[in-house]
């Protein structure tokens, strides 16, 4: 049954965004009362946390297993999840919903995906001591150990790869008339060059 309410609402996010999930109409799908469906999740919001938790999952399952483990591996997982499944990049990566900032569920989930870029990528230059500091502090709620330096360039990396990715699946690229293919190889040629 809990798959069963996550492929509907994951059929309504793709739909209409977050703004379209119906806890009535999902039960209505399923044929029984909308209390019924207290039983599985609290309501609309535990719904969302519980798919945004797998969709973390399921990106840091992208990431571990991607073809090359270095850089260009890495980024064309991350590309290829996002374009694959748009809507559940943007409920990753779309405006926090209610609650969901500092919600510790979603925080280690994020983590996870977050801490294959700091295994996997090499070290960038040394920050300034007041970013170090934060770097260190972050990396280590994440579980993480690495020098500041890696720190910054896997949160440097997320960034520009973030930010490539969500033009793309938006149509930002397509409405200038640039193929997105060839601006990410770009700009993975450039980060991986430490440009």
């Amino acid at each position: 049954m809990v798959r069963e309410i996550k492929d509907l609402a994951l059929r309504q996010l793709a739909e209409g965004g977050p703004q379209a999930l119906s806890v009535s109409a999902i039960a209505k799908a399923l044929g029984v009362s909308g209390p019924a469906l207290y039983r599985y999740f609290a309501g609309r919001d535990a719904l969302l946390s519980a798919l945004i938790v797998d969709a973390y999952d399921d990106l840091a399952h992208a990431l571990t297993t991607a073809a090359e483990p270095g850089l260009p591996g890495l980024a064309a997982a991350y590309r290829a999840w996002a374009v694959a499944q748009p809507h559940r990049y943007r409920l990753l990566f779309g405006a926090p919903l209610p609650g969901d900032a500092h919600d510790e569920r979603l925080a280690t989930a994020a983590q996870r995906a977050m801490a294959v870029l700091l295994a996997r990528l090499g070290p960038g230059p040394a920050p300034e001591p007041a970013l170090a500091t934060q770097l260190t502090a972050w990396a280590r709620r994440g579980g993480s150990d690495v020098d500041p330096g890696t720190a910054l360039r896997a949160v440097t990396v997320w960034s520009r790869l973030h930010g490539a990715v969500s033009l793309e699946i938006a149509g930002n690229y397509a409405s200038m008339g640039l193929e997105p293919d060839l601006l990410f190889a770009a700009e993975v040629a450039a980060l991986s060059n430490g440009r």
